[in-house]
């Protein structure tokens, strides 16, 4: 699970709490990295990330799932339930 943000974003500093948790939570199951959109631009538009904060879900190195927006806690555990996680 990928979390696309950036420093100046208010939903980002929302979801970011959020996401951190899901990551102990799926502790072993799920790993959780974040990307600054800031300072990696380029990555950020490899992967079609328009708006933040975008949280994309890969499994064997491809895209199952993205949320895009804030979704709260709820939102992001339905994307981890489509992928089985």
């Amino acid at each position: 699970m990928v979390d696309f943000w950036a420093e100046w974003c208010g939903p980002c500093k929302m979801a970011g709490p959020i996401i951190d948790g899901l990551a102990d939570e799926y502790a072993g199951k799920l790993t959780v990295a974040k990307l600054d959109v800031d300072a990696e631009g380029e990555i950020a538009s490899k992967f079609g990330v328009m708006s933040i904060p975008t949280v994309v879900l890969f499994k064997d190195g491809k895209e199952i799932g993205r949320q895009v927006g804030f979704a709260g806690k709820g939102g992001y555990v339905q994307l981890l339930a489509k992928a089985n996680v």
